[in-house]
């Protein structure tokens, strides 16, 4: 296993991923992967161009053969949503994308950490485990991340404080069902009731959360720049084995009932993957609600078992 990353899928947030990641100077070696190579070696080219102003890396195009020694795999490929598509509408077209990704990778003999990064990524994750040949540890979803970062940064910004000083987290699924657990959140230590007594509706901040994604796409077509930075962070928190508790997508075997499905809790981060899974505090109805979200991911995993699945995409434009 070698200090490389791979990025599969070389659109709009897998070149956001690998620009990110040049600026980290997190790995000396960039690896892009495309099912349109003229498209991974332009924008491994134009990155290049730019690392002449960064810490020195290697960015290149390749092959799954070049992926096989790199240490991370960050998959994006997948069918993009359009307009007021949910991410779950996508299933069945993303699926076929990422199954043929990942048994490419496999088949070249990665054994490595797979970050799936294609939505809807909990549905995704899953589908990744089942071809990966690897263990679950080491497969995850970016998951609610960038979800729990949107909800700090609202709160923040309506208190006229830095989201850092926000302590707060979405868990359940990257989508319509997710579960922003209110009852946790704190400012500087104090529950924010207490910090701002009636200044924040919570319904309405959480509705904002779970809807940014579409707004941002129904500007510009696609998000890239959020996702791309929390798909960074993951990769950051892996290679200096930090042992960070952030909220990705993994397998649960048995947590809160609930077993061979992917969905975000707090998860211990660091050189094997996911190296711990931990149960938040939750109100009743928090804990009904993250039930349900859990029932929507498993109602769409039976719903794309019983689809005749389409033919297998091309790994591209993730």
């Amino acid at each position: 296993m070698s200090d490389r990353i791979a990025v599969i899928g070389a659109g709009h947030v897998g070149a956001a991923i690998a620009y990110a990641l040049m600026l980290r100077g997190l790995f000396p070696e960039i690896l892009l992967i495309d099912a349109e190579e003229a498209l991974a070696a332009a924008e491994a080219a134009d990155l290049s161009d730019a690392n002449a102003l960064a810490r020195p890396a290697r960015i290149f195009a390749g092959s799954y053969a070049d992926a096989a020694s790199a240490r991370i795999a960050v998959l994006t490929a997948g069918a993009a949503t359009h307009g007021s598509e949910s991410r779950l509408s996508v299933a069945s077209r993303s699926a076929a994308i990422v199954q043929s990704c990942v048994e490419k990778l496999a088949d070249a003999g990665f054994d490595g950490i797979l970050v799936i990064a294609a939505n809807p990524v909990d549905l995704m994750a899953w589908v990744a485990l089942r071809h990966a040949r690897l263990p679950s540890a080491r497969v995850m979803g970016t998951g609610t991340l960038l979800d729990s970062c949107r909800l700090r940064q609202n709160i923040a910004a309506r208190l006229g404080v830095a989201p850092a000083a926000i302590e707060g987290i979405v868990v359940g699924e990257h989508g319509d069902s997710e579960v922003a657990l209110w009852s946790s959140i704190r400012v500087g230590g104090q529950v924010v009731e207490r910090f701002a007594p009636g200044a924040l509706d919570a319904g309405r901040i959480a509705k904002e959360v779970r809807d940014a994604g579409y707004e941002i796409i129904a500007g510009k077509g696609f998000t890239s720049f959020g996702i791309a930075t929390a798909t960074v962070r993951i990769c950051e928190a892996i290679v200096r084995d930090e042992r960070v508790i952030l909220p990705v997508s993994s397998l649960l075997t048995g947590q809160l009932g609930i077993s061979d499905l992917f969905l975000s809790l707090p998860c211990v981060v660091g050189a094997g993957g996911i190296e711990r899974l931990l149960i938040p505090d939750m109100t009743e109805a928090e804990r009904a609600a993250l039930l349900e979200s859990a029932a929507a991911i498993r109602r769409a995993i039976t719903s794309l078992d019983a689809q005749p699945m389409p033919a297998k995409g091309d790994c591209t434009a993730g």
